[in-house]
């Protein structure tokens, strides 16, 4: 798919009007000082003969500098400047009109190229042909759960606060909110508040909830004195909060049950005029949300009503069984036991599910798997029963526990980039693996899915093509310091950050897009595109690929590069006279 920005660049070097008005206000030479009289007639006869001409695509830059009488085109600037407020506001606005009607037109052509979900995306060039060995979580990467457990872990962790730690009965009357919160959203543990903040560690605006409601964008500003959070106070590179660190950010697709939770507590103590000590709150919310996970609830709660919480399992044993028809050797390394994992892969796959993999790990305790020298493997039968024996090899067909990735790789050989690892948790699952280990890695998204089909919808491309016009136009513009052109263009800033909000709540109305703060990448964002050499909503993109298949990342322009390379330059301009 073309950038949506080549297209938008291509409408600013084929409108004639915008190029009369960069050849008046960009190509610089020394100022020249014009008479004032000369200048307001030039001005008026610029405005006469031209300017008409100029909403009708029939001056080029070129006659309009000569017919000006300017010496240059920066004398032709100051010829501008001295127009009427009237002259002015006249003029800007008919350049509106003029992109907005380009822009539209652009419409039906962003609209034919879409993007289709299944894709696979690369972060760094990859073939498939160079990959042998192929390696697994399984929460949400092998298996994955529908909205319900969502649901399940929240009243559980819920129950577990009211009844252990001695919460409030009234907690019982929130329930799970589905659509409330987006994964990868920071936490300020000291000052109790959810955020989005994007790749440079500036809040989004907008996005800060304390409770289930929104913080007002000048209170947020006092409180951080600006957007700006500092490094000192973000979790480390690896996402893990240390001394110092007040902020916590939900990577994870488990914690949307605990950001429902912490927010709903909040608002219940603000609702109620508790006093409450926020830090108590958050490791509270922590512990009971882990209790569910270490205790097995949530794990007997699956294993009972599979059809209930898990999905796409038609896919995944397709996709496991394409690998291994074509020879690739699979593992599967997990922090799930083995008894949750054995049944839900008898559901999803079948009973020969273990027949499919040179090696099984359960309970790994990742990340420290990936770092911890210490923990050797430890066989584990069918029934959980552990033996003491060392362990010299891994084998084919039996089940391991814990160990550590340094011993893996030692009693494997299973070195570099001939290995691929998928996983979603950006930083427990890929993090190490592609900094220290030199192995390929493959995020699983699902939440993309879903915000493709969005972006896909006449709605959203209608909104972001003149939305991407409109910020030209405002960039071009904004010379302009008079009063009357400055009226003007603050008129269309207020459209633009309508615009922005409306985009925002296409994807989720209290936090937007995982992907996006408005234009910046959001931390999330940034995180992935450093940890994954490619990302996809599900295995099942693998389906659509062969394995000689090389993935390319798209080169997207620098700042300071030009927007077209050749090959999209032929492809713009076709499209481009296919709708005039």
């Amino acid at each position: 798919m073309t950038p949506l920005s080549l297209y938008l660049c291509s409408l600013l070097k084929n409108n004639k009007l915008l190029i009369c008005y960069n050849y008046l206000h960009t190509h610089g030479a020394p100022l020249h000082l014009v008479d004032r009289a000369a200048r307001k007639t030039r001005l008026a006869r610029l405005l006469d003969m031209n300017f008409r001409a100029v909403f009708r695509g029939r001056v080029t830059g070129k006659v309009l500098a000569q017919q000006s009488g300017a010496k240059n085109y920066r004398e032709a600037t100051m010829c501008t400047s001295s127009a009427s407020g009237q002259d002015m506001t006249n003029w800007l606005w008919s350049i509106y009109n003029e992109t907005k009607k380009q822009t539209e037109a652009l419409i039906p052509v962003m609209s034919k190229n879409s993007v289709n979900p299944n894709t696979i995306f690369a972060n760094n060039e990859m073939s498939l042909h160079d990959i042998e060995i192929y390696g697994f979580d399984y929460d949400y990467t092998l298996a994955f759960y529908s909205r319900h457990l969502h649901t399940l872990i929240f009243n559980i962790a819920r129950d577990i606060l009211i009844q252990e730690h001695r919460y409030p009965e009234g907690l019982r009357e929130y329930e799970y909110i589905p659509n409330f919160v987006v994964r990868g959203l920071h936490y300020d543990v000291q000052k109790a508040l959810l955020m989005k903040i994007d790749a440079f560690h500036y809040i989004q605006l907008g996005t800060v909830y304390r409770g289930l409601h929104p913080v007002p964008d000048k209170e947020v500003i006092a409180m951080y004195d600006g957007c700006h959070v500092p490094l000192e106070n973000m979790s480390d590179f690896y996402g893990k909060s240390s001394h110092g660190h007040t902020m916590k950010q939900f990577m994870d697709i488990f914690s949307l049950p605990e950001m429902n939770l912490l927010c709903c507590v909040n608002d219940y103590f603000m609702k109620h005029n508790i006093d409450y000590e926020p830090v108590h709150l958050y490791k509270d919310v922590k512990a009971a949300i882990g209790d569910v996970h270490v205790k097995g609830i949530m794990y007997r709660a699956v294993e009972a009503d599979m059809e209930n919480y898990i999905s796409y399992g038609e896919q995944t044993h397709a996709v496991l069984k394409k690998l291994y028809e074509d020879g690739k050797k699979m593992f599967l390394i997990t922090n799930s036991p083995f008894d949750f994992v054995d049944r839900g892969m008898n559901y999803i796959v079948g009973k020969d599910w273990r027949d499919l993999f040179d090696i099984v790990i359960v309970q790994a305790d990742k990340p420290g798997f990936f770092n911890d020298r210490r923990k050797p493997f430890r066989r584990v039968t069918d029934k959980g029963v552990l033996h003491w024996d060392r362990i010299h090899k891994l084998e084919k067909g039996k089940i391991y526990k814990q160990g550590n990735l340094y011993e893996f790789l030692r009693l494997t050989g299973w070195r570099g980039s001939k290995v691929l690892y998928f996983g979603d948790h950006i930083y427990s699952d890929l993090a190490d693996l592609t900094l220290k280990h030199g192995w390929r890695t493959g995020a699983i998204i699902p939440e993309l899915r879903k915000e493709i089909k969005i972006m896909n919808t006449e709605q959203y491309v209608h909104l972001m093509t003149w939305l991407q016009g409109l910020t030209g136009l405002i960039e071009h513009m904004q010379v302009h310091r008079d009063p009357a052109s400055q009226s003007v263009v603050q008129e269309w800033i207020k459209e633009r950050e309508a615009m922005r909000s409306q985009t925002k709540d296409i994807f989720n109305s209290q936090f937007g897009s995982l992907f996006r703060t408005y234009h910046n990448p959001t931390y999330f964002s940034r995180r992935l595109s450093r940890f994954a050499d490619i990302y996809m909503a599900s295995l099942s993109c693998l389906l659509n690929y062969d394995f000689q298949h090389t993935f390319f990342p798209r080169r997207t322009p620098l700042q300071h590069e030009s927007p077209f390379w050749p090959e999209q330059t032929r492809h713009v301009d076709c499209n481009l006279k296919a709708i005039h």
